[in-house]
């Protein structure tokens, strides 16, 4: 069941690498996937990265993250942090306090008008995971994370 990318891009020569195929088809995978995600959350007033922002803050608790423990959380780390929080306080999803310990640590935190987002989306978006992941065992898509998490392995 492969070369359905070829035909999607129009490619008209055998692509170079296996390697190279299953790149660019993640690749399109990955944009596919993240339109569908980015449509749902677009109906909550969200970017996928404040959603991606306010699951790092639910999973911290009260506890909350520092910007460069925040960065390190994201699925697609964001240059700018610190203008991402600001709107995202802005729109009281989040709050920063400064740590006790150290004055210059921000600490981000997400508000009960977050958490209570945040909540709201998971069910959607549950649904959207059944229903695109779905047509794939279990088995299939176990293999589909263990391929990928190899991928990310050090060379």
């Amino acid at each position: 069941m492969s070369g359905k990318l070829a035909k999607e891009i129009r490619q008209t020569r055998p692509f170079p690498s296996t390697g190279e195929e299953a790149f660019l088809n993640l690749g399109r995978t990955w944009e596919f996937l993240q339109k569908r995600v980015a449509d749902l959350i677009k109906q909550f007033q969200l970017t996928p990265t404040q959603y991606n922002m306010l699951r790092i803050l639910r999973g911290a608790g009260v506890d909350g993250v520092t910007c460069s423990q925040a960065t390190e959380r994201m699925l697609t780390p964001d240059p700018d942090i610190t203008r991402l929080l600001d709107r995202m306080e802005l729109l009281g999803l989040i709050r920063r306090d400064r740590a006790k310990e150290d004055r210059r640590v921000v600490i981000a935190r997400i508000t009960d008008q977050g958490l209570a987002l945040v909540n709201r989306i998971d069910a959607p978006l549950h649904l959207l995971f059944q229903q695109t992941f779905g047509r794939v065992s279990r088995q299939r898509l176990q293999q589909l994370i263990e391929t990928l998490e190899a991928l990310r392995e050090p060379s």
